[in-house]
C-alpha cells in the first residue's frame, strides 16, 4: 500500500531517535524527543489551495527539519509516517 498525499501535503518518514548523547549516557525511551527530522516520502502535486498558487520545493528523498506539533501521524503496514502541509515544514538538511 502506497501513500498519495493531495494538494500541498507531504508525506515523511521519521529518522530514528538518538539512543546515546553526545558524552555518553544513554536515554530511556521516556527521555527522547521526538525527533523534528525527517525523509521525504511522498509529495503532492501543489496547485491552487485556498486561492493561492502552490508550488512544491520539496522532492522524495529530502532530509527535512519539520514544526515539532505539525501533521498528522498514521500508521501503514507497520511503518509510521507523518502527513504535514509544505508550509509546516522549516528546512532541507543537506
Amino acid at each position: 500500500m502506497t501513500i498519495r498525499p493531495l494538494a500541498d501535503r507531504v508525506v515523511l518518514k521519521g529518522v530514528a531517535a538518538e539512543e546515546t548523547t553526545k558524552s555518553g549516557i544513554i536515554l530511556a525511551s521516556a527521555a527522547k524527543e521526538k525527533p523534528q527530522v525527517a525523509e521525504v516520502i511522498s509529495v503532492g502535486p501543489g496547485g491552487n489551495v485556498d486561492g493561492k498558487e502552490i508550488t512544491m520545493h520539496v522532492k522524495v528523498g529530502d532530509k527535512v527539519i519539520y514544526s515539532k506539533y505539525a501533521g498528522t501521524e498514521v500508521k501503514l503496514d507497520d511503518s509510521e509516517y507523518i502527513i504535514v502541509r509544505q508550509s509546516d515544514i522549516l528546512a532541507v538538511v543537506e
